[in-house]
């Protein structure tokens, strides 16, 4: 696991249906938002606690909450759709209850932006920041791309369908040359937003792309 910082404490987060997942959680400093993150099939939460809780995060007081999916390691369960949306239900409870003068920022990597999506559709939040959005995994499993997990090749994860319930500002980052997820499927995804957003798309792939945007996004959203 990465190096975290001392105020970064390992947590147990309880779903509504009775699984336990493992989280690395982060206090904001007094009412200060809090990121909730959310990280792609092949990664954990440790990448995504480091990261909002040290640097210019951390400067400006912002709190973070990171968990691992049921059926990922350290947490119960095993995964679906419905499953990891139900987590990403527990987190958003755990933050409110932790920290309830804190508003949220949802964030996702990859897989996980279909989760955040899905939590700024359904819960207050002052917004989504996405990295390597897809428009639904239903639309990447017909272009035959191999990295999905077995699970959710039977799960659409319609965020496309989903995002035009967002009423809070998204910004997205998506890398031109990303070969797991095409730019097109961000831009589709964008496209169906009414609320305020932007898709940033720079040089880069799936994952070189994690944190270029970080300043522009702490000062746009650490200032609403």
């Amino acid at each position: 696991m990465e190096q975290l910082a001392p105020e970064v404490q390992e947590v147990t987060v309880e779903t509504a249906d009775g699984e336990r997942l493992y989280g690395l959680w982060k206090a904001p400093q007094t009412g200060r938002p809090v990121v909730v993150s959310f990280h792609g099939n092949a990664s954990a939460p440790g990448w995504a606690a480091d990261r909002f809780s040290t640097g210019l995060w951390a400067a400006h007081g912002w709190g973070v909450l990171a968990i691992a999916y049921r059926g990922y390691p350290g947490s119960t369960g095993s995964p679906s759709e419905e499953g990891i949306l139900a987590d990403g239900d527990a987190a958003m409870t755990f933050v409110w209850k932790a920290a309830p003068e804190s508003a949220i920022l949802v964030h996702g990597h990859s897989l996980g932006t279909g989760v955040a999506v899905a939590m700024a559709a359904t819960h207050p939040v002052i917004g989504a920041y996405l990295e390597a959005p897809y428009a639904s995994l239903l639309s990447l499993a017909k272009r035959q791309f191999r990295y999905l997990p077995g699970f959710l090749m039977r799960d659409p994860m319609r965020s496309d369908l989903r995002v035009a319930r967002v009423t809070a500002p998204v910004i997205a980052i998506h890398g031109k040359q990303d070969p797991v997820i095409p730019a097109s499927s961000a831009r589709e995804l964008i496209a169906k937003v009414t609320s305020n957003s932007r898709l940033i798309e720079v040089d880069g792939d799936h994952v070189s792309i994690l944190g270029m945007v970080d300043a522009e996004v702490e000062e746009f959203f650490g200032s609403l």
